[in-house]
């Protein structure tokens, strides 16, 4: 199996054109693609089914120790590409900070459609892939979207719903490139002065990846409850 660093590698060189289109005017369009990548996979990234059949396997059909088996696996990886992607110094802030958008993106998604295929859910349905995206907002952002009106409600009601709103889909799309945006760029000034320092730069990056990888997959885990078995 291919190691985390491997995957970051291969997420680091696969992603900069999507990784460039994503501007939150934008979004809807890159995080289709990120979706595609992240769901389905591509060369040696496993799809998000072959990730939860695998974790199942080896827990002998336990659906929340393959819960917990993939959110560790992609905690690790979130940290590689992290890492990686953060590399290179003051020269390479401007390249690399765009493809890290897009590889964290990218093993954050896979991570919660492997957790909602488990628990039974549809992953090639819109409404389902809205609610995905909508996990990578983490609970705190979403409650204070659905206070302040921002979003209609919560990711697993959205996976839900009677019908897809495009509408909706679009607007969640916007929001989580602006955070991914803000939190991988460094509006907070400390962060960019240290990714200037190549080796630190790359620990940062590591760290604050593999941190918000594991809030996302803990809030998926508590938010999509187990609907029936497992899509085929």
């Amino acid at each position: 199996m291919a190691s985390a660093r491997m995957v970051g590698k291969v997420i680091a060189r696969g992603l900069g054109p999507v990784a460039a289109a994503m501007a939150p005017q934008a979004a809807g369009g890159a995080l289709r693609r990120v979706l595609e990548v992240a769901i389905d996979g591509v060369g040696r990234l496993p799809s998000a089914k072959q990730v939860a059949a695998r974790q199942l396997e080896r827990h002998e059909g336990s659906v929340e120790s393959a819960i917990e088996a993939v959110i560790d696996a992609h905690i690790r990886l979130g940290s590689a590409q992290g890492f990686i992607t953060n590399l290179g110094g003051l020269a390479t802030l401007a390249v690399t900070m765009p493809a890290n958008v897009a590889g964290v993106a990218v093993v954050q998604v896979r991570m919660v459609a492997a957790i909602a295929h488990l628990r039974g859910y549809d992953i090639n349905d819109d409404r389902v892939r809205t609610a995905l995206v909508m996990c990578l907002l983490g609970g705190e952002q979403i409650a204070k979207g659905i206070s302040n009106g921002a979003l209609p409600t919560s990711p697993m009601a959205v996976a839900t719903a009677p019908v897809f709103d495009p509408g909706l889909d679009r607007r969640v799309a916007e929001a989580v490139v602006s955070g991914l945006m803000s939190r991988v760029g460094g509006k907070n000034i400390a962060l960019v002065i240290t990714r200037r320092v190549p080796i630190l730069g790359g620990g940062i990056g590591a760290a604050m990846d593999g941190i918000a990888t594991y809030q996302i997959g803990k809030y998926a885990k508590s938010e999509l409850a187990r609907r029936r078995a497992l899509q085929p």
